[in-house]
């Protein structure tokens, strides 16, 4: 797959930190209950670590007690799924469409009409408050 964005390894690990390199471009993934994106309860809009595309506002952010980050629909088109069977069996995993950074997976047991839970690493996004 191809993305608007796309830069050599060497490009990323220049311009990401240590710990956001590993999860946007190596797949990694914060320890549960660790990223500072957590507890956000502000209004405002979560971006990508990677290339700041918009991806989730937070009145789709909810409480899933997961320990990640969690949302329940993402901004249309800004996201991209792929298989991942790399633990636990199958999962989908969800990377930003812009520069295909890997964000989390996403699952279907969410508790709102959704039935989502975007499960995102807070590594991978930025959050802006609203004015």
């Amino acid at each position: 797959m191809t993305y608007e964005i796309e830069k050599t390894k060497q490009e990323w690990r220049a311009e990401l930190s240590a710990e956001r390199y590993a999860v946007l471009r190596e797949a990694a993934t914060e320890a549960p209950f660790s990223g500072s994106l957590l507890h956000v309860d502000a209004n405002g809009v979560f971006t990508c670590g990677g290339c700041a595309q918009l991806l989730f506002s937070t009145a789709q952010k909810f409480d899933s007690a997961s320990g990640w980050p969690s949302f329940d629909a993402c901004e249309p088109g800004t996201i991209v799924e792929r298989v991942d069977r790399s633990l636990f069996g199958r999962r989908t995993e969800i990377l930003c469409a812009k520069c295909g950074g890997h964000l989390g997976h996403v699952f279907d047991d969410g508790p709102t009409p959704t039935g989502l839970r975007y499960c995102v690493n807070s590594a991978a996004i930025d959050f802006t408050p609203a004015n």
